[in-house]
């Protein structure tokens, strides 16, 4: 009798857990969809002459991540205007990262 209590009390915690994990998942789902950059541009893309332009409705300070397709960082930098010199990459399919304020959003670049 005692065991099954035990059982008993074992499911009735790993459901509680499994419903609260759930429900932190939809929460940081909507913390994800609330920070995407408003009015983001990222032109030319395929890069061809070493310049990409970043633009957004703000046009304030952004700090700018890119990493190559196996996740290394290969450039970090912060910019205050539109233009980002990529000419030092070697030509590739990389992922760009831009923060700006509290948004952050995230686009595939080729460099050719």
């Amino acid at each position: 009798m005692a065991k099954n209590y035990f059982y008993i009390a074992t499911l009735l915690v790993f459901f509680f857990s499994v419903s609260l994990s759930a429900q932190d998942a939809k929460q940081q789902t909507k913390l994800q969809e609330s920070s995407l950059i408003e009015g983001l541009n990222l032109y030319p893309n395929p890069v061809t002459n070493g310049k990409v332009y970043v633009s957004t409705k703000n046009d304030s300070n952004k700090e700018i991540i890119i990493f190559d397709l196996l996740g290394k960082k290969v450039l970090q930098t912060l910019i205050n205007s539109k233009e980002l010199n990529v000419s030092s990459l070697t030509p590739g399919v990389y992922i760009i990262k831009i923060n700006e304020e509290n948004a952050t959003a995230t686009r595939k670049l080729i460099i050719r």
